[in-house]
């Protein structure tokens, strides 16, 4: 076992976990913060996009030990108690989700381009959810929904 200390959410903790345990599941199984998906497993797909000291990675790719002494934010610490981030606000008035499991991911990755850069241009928001696949919407929705994000102010 090797001894952490990670920042999720702004709360800090100190864990034991396996050299070969992922951040992802340190986030859901050892935090109970089941809101950053599985999917692939492989790096794929981008359901289980987290930012780590402002930066997306698919946390399914990270090893636990990696991630000693960083910061993460998951998609939990977006909405403050039963208000949504304007981003949030924006995928579900867009109708940017269907079956909701790609959404968090993609709404990590929104914030992180929103966060770098508030008023991205076309080419800009396709790059920045490149690595969040959809197999649900076509990603009209999801492009009008991170342009609407970024209206709302969605840093």
């Amino acid at each position: 076992m090797k001894q952490i200390k990670i920042t999720v959410n702004s709360k800090t903790h100190e864990l034991h976990v396996k050299p070969w345990a992922t951040l992802l599941e340190v986030i859901r199984d050892e935090l109970g913060l089941t809101g950053t998906k599985e999917g692939c497993g492989l790096g794929e797909c981008g359901a289980c996009t987290v930012i780590m000291d402002g930066r997306t990675v698919n946390s399914c790719l990270v090893l636990a030990p990696e991630a000693d002494g960083k910061e993460i934010i998951t998609i939990e610490a977006l909405a403050q108690g039963d208000k949504l981030h304007p981003i949030q606000e924006a995928f579900l008035e867009r109708g940017g989700l269907q079956c909701g499991f790609c959404t968090p991911g993609i709404i990590m990755s929104t914030k992180a381009l929103l966060d770098e850069n508030p008023n991205p241009t076309d080419e800009e928001i396709r790059r920045g959810i490149a690595g969040n696949f959809c197999r649900c919407t076509g990603y009209t929705k999801i492009f009008e929904s991170v342009k609407s994000g970024a209206q709302r102010g969605g840093k």
